[in-house]
């Protein structure tokens, strides 16, 4: 039977980066957290950690990580039921949920969509902001409990649902735009790639697929902005700093920008995966996340056209 000591502190060495910060937010001695840890290797027999100037988990460890997250939420929502008598109130505890959304979709539709069952159920959120092709990384590590993801195929111990589909389009500010078109009014490939872009994080390939599929483009090489917040981003588009990928729904709020190529789209399916063990405050946010995508997402049928 697993020590629920020795897991707190793997739990902690993990979350905090380092068995001093683990000590010292467990009030504990850095030799109580080591032998805690020791003693949990030792039984598993195998390492849990991997040592070094930052200390990160073996797949092992990560595997107890999450083991540990999924009893804390149990145990969370069995506290919460037995104190507040099962319905959320003023009464009730807080719990604190951890997920990887990728930007866009935390502006455009996931806080907007879920925010009314956060309030009800008194739930936090930890958000771990990365781009939608490798947020699965954190669920995998243990890091969070469901994660907006392109990955289709279900991790194991998980659930992959379709969201639906984001879709993207080519924007800038009018005289980028002018910049890239012949005297004819075409756009021309050659004066688009001389002007720079502007991307969200070194992650970011959705410029990239729009070369590919709307000129044929295979990693082209073009001069890049590169600003990881999606107010900043869209400001930077917006001041013809160079050209950028917006979702869909930007267009609607943002009549300074314009599209590069009309009719030209980035479709982005999306999935929600998250363990197959769930809390039942994690399927209350679960269940949200998919209303929320139904009622703002183009449904999977797009991208296929």
């Amino acid at each position: 039977m697993l020590d629920a000591r020795q897991l707190d502190a793997l739990a902690a060495v993990i979350e905090h980066g380092g068995f001093g910060p683990a000590a010292k937010a467990l009030s504990l001695t850095l030799a109580a957290v080591s032998l805690r840890i020791k003693a949990l290797e030792d039984q598993m027999g195998q390492r849990l950690l991997v040592r070094g100037k930052t200390v990160r988990a073996t797949a092992a460890g990560q595997a107890l990580l999450a083991h540990v997250k999924q009893v804390r939420m149990m145990e969370a929502d069995v506290l919460s039921g037995l104190q507040g008598g099962g319905a959320p109130g003023a009464g009730a505890r807080w719990q604190s949920l951890s997920v990887a959304i990728n930007a866009d979709s935390v502006a455009s539709w996931f806080l907007p969509g879920v925010a009314p069952v956060l309030h009800r159920h008194r739930l936090l959120l930890d958000i771990v902001i990365d781009d939608q092709d490798h947020t699965h990384d954190a669920l995998k590590s243990g890091e969070v409990m469901g994660c907006v993801t392109t990955l289709a195929q279900p991790m194991r111990g998980c659930v992959a649902e379709p969201l639906g589909v984001m879709r993207y389009r080519c924007v800038a500010a009018p005289a980028v735009v002018q910049r890239c078109r012949t005297p004819a009014g075409a756009v021309s490939p050659h004066k688009l790639l001389a002007q720079p872009a502007i991307i969200f994080n070194r992650k970011d390939a959705l410029q990239d697929d729009f070369l590919e599929q709307h000129f044929g483009l295979r990693q082209p090489r073009y001069p890049r902005h590169f600003a990881p917040a999606v107010d900043a981003f869209e400001v930077a588009i917006a001041q013809g700093m160079g050209w950028g990928m917006v979702p869909e729904q930007t267009l609607a709020h943002r009549q300074d920008l314009v599209e590069l190529l009309p009719g030209a789209t980035v479709d982005v399916v999306l999935y929600w995966q998250h363990w197959a063990r769930e809390s039942p405050s994690a399927q209350r946010l679960t269940a949200a996340v998919k209303a929320a995508a139904l009622a703002h997402l183009a449904p999977m049928a797009v991208a296929q056209r």
